[in-house]
Parts: C-alpha cells; structure tokens; sequence
C-alpha cells in the first residue's frame, strides 16, 4: 500500500512505492538493505554515529559515460568522474527532499568529499563506505580491482548512500555471482603495479600515484613549498606542469592520475559484447594506449611500486613523493601498517615485533612479518624477535620526520631488547 503523509512515520515503506521514487529522481539502480545485515556488522556503527535513527540503507548507482572513462586524455576522464560524481549527489539530495516533505526522517553523506577533515589520520574521515553497501543492496559485487562491478552496468558507475529512518517492506539480497571475469585486464592497466595477478592488492600504491594531488599528496606538496628555498629551487622539486596541474585540481577537483583499473574492466551486461567479439581488439583499442602513454608516476623511494614501474614502463617518468599520511594515533598507525606494507620490499622477511606504547596513549601490539604477508594483532603473542618499547608521541613523531631515531634511542624514549637490525628490516617493509 502507498504510504500517505499521516501514516509514514509508523508505518513499513512500501517498497516497490520507494524504488519508483528513486528511478524517478534520475538513479539508474537502487537497493535496500536494512542496518541489521549481518555482512554489514562492521559498517553499522559508523552508520549510526552518523545518523543514529537509521533503519533501512539505500544505495544509488549512477552510470558513467564509457568512453570518456576510457579516455587517456585525463581531462575527459576525470571530468567525467566529477560531473557524475556531483549528479549523484543532486538525485540523492532530490530523493531525500522529497522523503523529508511526508515527514520521514533522512539523512545523505556525500558521495566523496568533503568528508570530515577533522578526523584526518586519526580515524577514518568517511561518514559510510558506499562499496559495501552496495554490495549487501545487490548492486554488484567487488571486482580483484577493488571496484564494485554492476551486473549491467560494468565498473561504470558511482555509488551514493542515503541513511532512511524506516523499515520497507522488501529488502534487497546480494546478486548470487561475480561479474568480475578475472581477465587481470586490470592488473595489465595499473602503471604502478596496485593490482597482483594473485589478487592481492597494494593500497599504498594507489594512494600514491592515482591520489596524488588529493589530501596526502597536497600536503607533501605544500611541505615541498616551504622546503624550497625560492622559486628556482622549487622549479626544480616541481616542474610547471605538476604546478598547473595541482591548480587545476585545486580550481576544478582533485585529477585522478590514473583509474585505468576501471577503463579497461569490460565486465558487465552492457559492456562486455565488444570483449567477446575480439579480445585482440579490444586491448588494441582499451588497455595499450594506456600502457603507451608518457606520463608521470608517483612512487615512493624503495616501494615495491618503483620496482614495478622502472621494470614494466621505463618510458614514463618516476616522480618521487613522500609517505605525506602521518598517523596521529596508535590505532591509526596499526591500521596504516597493513595499507602501506610492500610484500616485495619485505621479501623473504619472518619476524616477531612486539610494541608496547607508554606516555599519553598506551598500547601493546604483535606485528608479525612472514614471506610478503603481515598480520597485527592487539597484545603480545608469541616469541618476538625484537621487543621495542616506546614513548607514544616520540614513536609518532618519529614516523612524521619530526623526532631523530638515534635521539630517541640514546635518550632512551624508543627502547630495543633484541638485535636492532630487525628495526631497519621492518623499516625497509615500509618505505617513507
């Protein structure tokens, strides 16, 4: 039955009465999940925090024009990802308009940013993560590129979430097959080696190279501003096209340098006819004027990101960048560890570490590094190779480059109880 404006904030929203809203208000798919999924255990929190009256989550996806994706042409690429990025938040903001005028409680995050900036590197800055959403709402599944991939619609899509405080009478389920073909087309496309054959995936890498003139990077920009000692020795840190560039992102929104992960997926319905016909054709046309492009890459010094790009594109350009996120906090930290660890930097490494924090934050952590892989673990457990023990703020100031290991150490504020060559290996897993 169709709800009427008496009846909408006690009763069950009829469903079907919802979606057409929806559609009608310009989204191409929508789902509805309801904030007690279980696959959604670790999100509903933050969801909640956000909008504590939330009961049902609703997810939007809106297309992308292919080929402007596919562009190598960053321009048309990235104009293509903001101007569907803005409209999804114009149907979310119609779609809550009109569920708040019969008097239903409802809230909208942003599609992307802003986001809560106070939180940087301390928590995480997002109000809900779309991906997961999604996911639970059937609106795909995750591909090995870490993109939600419509059934229909491919990777080409944006994502939007709306925190609604009512039940419906029907909720999605989660589509019962991947749409990711595993063809590791992705895998061929990314310049700095984000994406393994294996499935495994380098975040620190992405972050890097393809959010370089986002939030970390523009900090390390701005580090390299007032590190320059005049205009000519910034030239010679930034040369005139980073500069413009960094001004286009600043007057436009932030240039995505890369998203070639999502240009040559040729995953779903409406996308994948051409890949079928002729595969041949299809990497001729997508994927290699991508690999053939001169470009930029920003890599880290000593990353496993650098490794791959001097060995696969010697023709395009390294540039190197700072680590710019600096925890602020030991949670933060133990989580950045497991984003910016490089499993070839690390090698054939097996080791122990326990960590005991002290001072204003205390804290004991298990840090165990075996063949490429590492886990961190709350407490201490197990037979360590190395115990370090560390004042809080000299260990974070430390990993910010404001505080000198060797004071520490002498000053006692960082203290090592086994062979400190196992401090410089777990060093050399996380290049700064």
């Amino acid at each position: 039955m169709k709800p009427t404006d008496a009846t909408l904030n006690t009763t069950i929203l009829d469903s079907d009465w919802l979606r057409r809203l929806c559609l009608d208000s310009g989204a191409d798919d929508v789902g509805f999940v309801e904030v007690e999924r279980p696959s959604l255990a670790d999100e509903r929190p933050h969801v909640e925090r956000a909008f504590p009256r939330t009961r049902t989550l609703i997810s939007i996806v809106l297309r992308m024009n292919r080929d402007n994706v596919r562009s190598p042409a960053r321009s048309v690429a990235n104009s293509e990802f903001h101007h569907t990025g803005d409209e999804v938040n114009h149907v979310i903001r119609k779609i809550v308009a009109q569920l708040e005028r019969k008097r239903i409680r409802v809230m909208s995050p942003p599609m992307a940013f802003p986001m809560e900036a106070d939180r940087w590197m301390t928590e995480r800055m997002w109000l809900v993560s779309h991906k997961p959403i999604a996911v639970a709402a059937g609106m795909g599944r995750m591909g090995i590129h870490r993109n939600v991939i419509h059934p229909r619609f491919g990777n080409f899509i944006l994502l939007g979430t709306i925190l609604l405080g009512a039940e419906v009478s029907e909720y999605s389920r989660e589509i019962d097959y991947n749409p990711c073909l595993e063809c590791k087309l992705c895998v061929a496309a990314c310049p700095v080696g984000a994406i393994s054959t294996d499935g495994a995936f380098n975040a620190a890498a992405c972050l890097t190279h393809n959010y370089h003139e986002f939030m970390g990077g523009f900090s390390s920009w701005i580090e390299t501003i007032a590190d320059s000692r005049n205009g000519k020795d910034y030239r010679k840190r930034v040369n005139d096209s980073e500069t413009v560039s960094m001004w286009q992102s600043l007057a436009y929104g932030p240039n995505y340098k890369a998203a070639y992960c999502l240009a040559v997926c040729p995953a779903g319905d409406d996308v994948i006819g051409p890949y079928l016909n002729s595969k041949k054709e299809f990497i001729n046309e997508f994927l290699k004027p991508l690999q053939h492009k001169e470009e930029n890459l920003y890599v880290i010094r000593g990353s496993d990101a650098e490794t791959y790009a001097q060995k696969r594109y010697p023709h395009k350009s390294l540039r190197y960048t700072s680590s710019a996120p600096r925890p602020r906090n030991i949670k933060s930290f133990l989580l950045g560890l497991q984003i910016s660890f490089q499993r070839q930097a690390a090698g054939d490494l097996k080791a122990t570490y326990h960590f005991t924090f002290t001072g204003r934050e205390t804290a004991t952590a298990t840090i165990e590094i075996d063949n490429g892989t590492i886990k961190v673990k709350e407490g201490l457990q197990g037979e360590p190779d190395l115990k370090v023990t560390t004042d809080t703020a000299t260990w974070l100031g430390f990993l910010a480059k404001e505080k000198n290991l060797l004071w520490a150490l002498l000053t006692r504020r960082i203290k090592l109880r086994g062979n400190p060559k196992w401090l410089a290996a777990f060093g050399r897993c996380f290049p700064s």
